[in-house]
């Protein structure tokens, strides 16, 4: 039989241990690169640019596109990297989880 009570005490200690670990991770920041490392940029978990770092040699007038494309590479790499930070450490929260043979849609 299914107890309720103690499912429903178990998704709230589920629920405060992914708003902490949430929490947390917004805090981290996770660096991508593009171009070899010419390009670095850092984002914090909420995805937002903290820092960048483009190597001079980049900076010439004939290299717009390229830089802009190695920025974007850059950026698109950190985010790769914090989602994947992301899943791995939301996924160990609700490892375990005993739902009491509650069979879910997913």
């Amino acid at each position: 039989m299914l107890n309720i009570q103690g499912l429903m005490k178990q998704a709230q200690q589920m629920q405060k241990r992914l708003a902490d670990e949430q929490a947390k991770l917004a805090e981290e920041e996770v660096e991508g690169t593009s171009g070899g490392g010419m390009v670095k940029i850092t984002i914090n978990g909420k995805f937002v640019m903290t820092k960048i770092k483009i190597d001079p040699s980049l900076l010439k007038d004939n290299e717009t596109e390229i830089l802009e494309d190695l920025v974007m590479a850059a950026y698109n790499d950190a985010q790769s990297k914090a989602d994947a930070k992301m899943s791995s450490a939301l996924g160990s929260v609700t490892e375990g989880l005993n739902l009491g043979g509650l069979k879910l849609p997913f």
